[in-house]
């Protein structure tokens, strides 16, 4: 763990005001932004660390929304997803509003139910350049875009490819699409 400056001291974990809630290093955090009207931040927490007068701060990572980052939303990124950044900030723990839960892409598109709380994250993002990790990613259905778990995707029976219903494809009998024994076919 990094060295406390003087006066400070590091804390394992601090309960979010007006709740029983802990928050520790590690954990998905929502942040309060100081336009009522946005949605929260969603960082996570690197550090928590109180001064002299009990004032408690935190370290944090930033997660950036896909219109936060340069290139802006693009049709295959979900409606939670994020992107785990390289901006870090040192913010007052009484900004935290709630702790989430920030999932794999792989994990995020097996859960049963998404919560309020549940988002997912597949890319680092380096906020100074743009740049993605990874820098590419597997891509379905005949537009040869990534998976965006919003979407029903839909196989063939017959040729095994995947199709989401934005290509067009979610009229079946007007783009050829037929069933046989409850087996979609292409």
């Amino acid at each position: 763990m990094a060295k406390t400056k003087p006066g400070k001291k590091d804390l394992d974990s601090y309960t979010i005001q007006g709740t029983n809630k802990v928050v520790k290093v590690g954990d998905a955090v929502l942040m309060r932004p100081s336009d009522s009207e946005k949605p929260p931040y969603v960082a996570r927490v690197e550090k928590i660390e109180a001064d002299h007068r009990n004032n408690v701060r935190v370290r944090v990572r930033w997660y950036y929304r896909p219109e936060e980052s340069i290139g802006g939303r693009r049709q295959f990124h979900g409606a939670k997803e994020l992107f785990l950044s390289d901006h870090y900030d040192v913010q007052s723990a009484h900004t935290i509003e709630g702790r989430c839960i920030v999932h794999s892409f792989k994990s995020y598109t097996k859960l049963e139910n998404v919560g309020a709380e549940d988002y997912f994250c597949r890319f680092e993002y380096k906020a100074a350049t743009g740049a993605f990790t990874p820098d590419r990613v597997a891509v379905y259905c005949k537009c040869e875009m990534p998976y965006n778990p919003d979407d029903l995707m839909i196989q063939c029976e017959g040729c095994k490819d995947w199709w989401n219903q934005k290509e067009g494809r979610g009229d079946r009998r007007a783009e050829g699409w037929f069933v046989r024994r409850n087996a979609v076919y292409c």
